[in-house]
């Protein structure tokens, strides 16, 4: 799919109107755009954030307080309720993610076509609630692997479009404090949901499935809040009657190598489930899990408020590669360590990569792409983080399963350190290559 990714001419900086040939109304709009957003004056970085945002960052926080009730549990409910291993763990996580990014890289660039980013964002967080609670139905892994998918379906529609609203929505000399709003916002709620867990089965011991079904309050709050109060801002859309095109043609160079860096880190970072594997194998009780998770979901929070701001700051890349560099230290540690009290040590210190990376990975997409093609933009981004997921995941649960931990992690350090070499070749400074025309072709 980045095969393209050599043959194209550039796009313009932030500060130059973005539009598809001939267009002239999407012209208009995205003048106005680039206008209100990065001409800004760096002292809108101290102000208040749009309403958008704030919503958006309410609803992630109800959603996850639902997801994370269950998520901590996921990996032990397959392995000892259902019969499963790691194995299988693996392939629902890495099927799961790579079906949402292959719908992330659609709704993205459809969100640009249409111009309307308040409905697949709704219809998401909808597929969402009705996921969770069939889990209270699953007797069998494949059951477990259908939820799952369902569950990343309603993740792929809503995450490119959310994204973008997010950009649109905030002055570009705060848009990494924005995002770090919404992430930690993300986070708080992935606290709150194990405490909950965790309660609820200290009064209510093994109602696995009762637990489950709970879930579909926070989830129903989530769909009436983004129902009634998001609004969809204008945008700049490729003209109606073309043909939706998934090409990567309009992105420029320094954002496909950008990709490239995204994937080769993503091929070595499995899903975080297998880290809650390993806490039990070192000797975290099954009870203690969820709180494990809260305490981890606390650090991320706090850390993707402060590191939201420094992105604006510094610049995302130096986030991005510090946190890189962290995530590499970790996962030898979690290799090494011996001892359950350990495991809480390092997992917080994992927190800090999340802080780091999170808000700065797509601060640096607006900055690279500028304010045109964003739904298209993040959806390559979302597309090329969530199909290295599938071989991510499986490889390293196969390498889990047959060789141990050590191998298994240092692989994920070592591609760590390659993808941080090739970030640093990404150009950052202000862009001077000219707009490719818009084009009809698809991808």
């Amino acid at each position: 799919m980045l095969q393209g990714m050599q043959s194209h001419d550039e796009t313009p900086g932030e500060d130059e109107p973005i539009a598809a040939a001939n267009v002239t109304d999407a012209a208009n709009v995205t003048a106005k755009v680039t206008k209100g957003t990065a001409g800004s004056d760096p002292s809108a970085s101290h102000g208040k954030l749009p309403g958008n945002v704030k919503l958006l960052g309410a609803a992630s926080l109800l959603n996850d307080v639902a997801s994370e009730m269950i998520y901590p549990l996921m990996p032990q409910f397959l392995i000892a309720v259902l019969g499963g291993n790691r194995f299988h763990l693996g392939i629902i996580e890495g099927f799961a993610d790579s079906v949402a990014s292959l719908l992330k890289l659609w709704s993205g660039a459809r969100s640009d076509q249409t111009g309307r980013r308040k409905d697949p964002v709704v219809v998401g967080y909808t597929m969402a609630a009705v996921s969770r609670t069939l889990l209270a139905f699953v007797f069998a892994p494949w059951q477990l692997f259908a939820a799952r998918i369902l569950d990343r379906i309603g993740k792929g529609i809503r995450t490119a479009p959310r994204d973008a609203m997010i950009a649109e929505s905030t002055p570009a000399a705060m848009r990494g404090r924005a995002f770090g709003f919404h992430r930690a916002m993300d986070h708080l709620g992935a606290a709150i949901g194990p405490l909950l867990a965790t309660f609820f089965l200290l009064v209510w011991p093994d109602q696995l499935r009762t637990l489950f079904l709970l879930t579909l309050v926070p989830g129903i709050a989530v769909v009436i809040l983004l129902a009634v109060g998001l609004r969809d801002k204008p945008i700049a859309s490729v003209a109606p009657k073309q043909p939706l095109s998934l090409n990567i043609a309009p992105l420029n160079r320094r954002f496909r190598l950008y990709l490239v860096a995204l994937v080769v880190f993503t091929l070595g970072n499995s899903s975080d489930a297998f880290l809650l594997v390993r806490a039990g194998e070192l000797g975290v009780a099954t009870a203690m899990l969820p709180l494990l998770w809260a305490a981890f979901h606390i650090v991320k929070s706090v850390g993707n408020l402060l590191a939201g701001a420094a992105a604006d700051r510094f610049g995302p890349r130096r986030l991005i590669l510090g946190g890189w560099a962290i995530y590499a230290a970790i996962y030898i540690a979690f290799a090494l360590i011996d001892s359950a009290w350990q495991v809480w040590v390092v997992f917080m210190l994992y927190g800090l990569f999340y802080a780091l990376t999170e808000p700065a990975e797509k601060k640096l997409v607006t900055e690279l792409v500028g304010d045109a093609n964003q739904g298209l933009a993040f959806g390559w981004f979302n597309f090329a983080i969530g199909i290295a997921s599938l071989p991510s995941s499986i490889l390293f649960g196969w390498l889990y399963q047959q060789h141990g931990a050590l191998v298994a992690f240092g692989f994920g350090a070592i591609l760590a350190a390659l993808a941080a070499l090739i970030l640093i070749l990404v150009p950052t400074g202000p862009q001077d290559e000219s707009q490719p025309q818009a084009t009809s072709n698809t991808a």
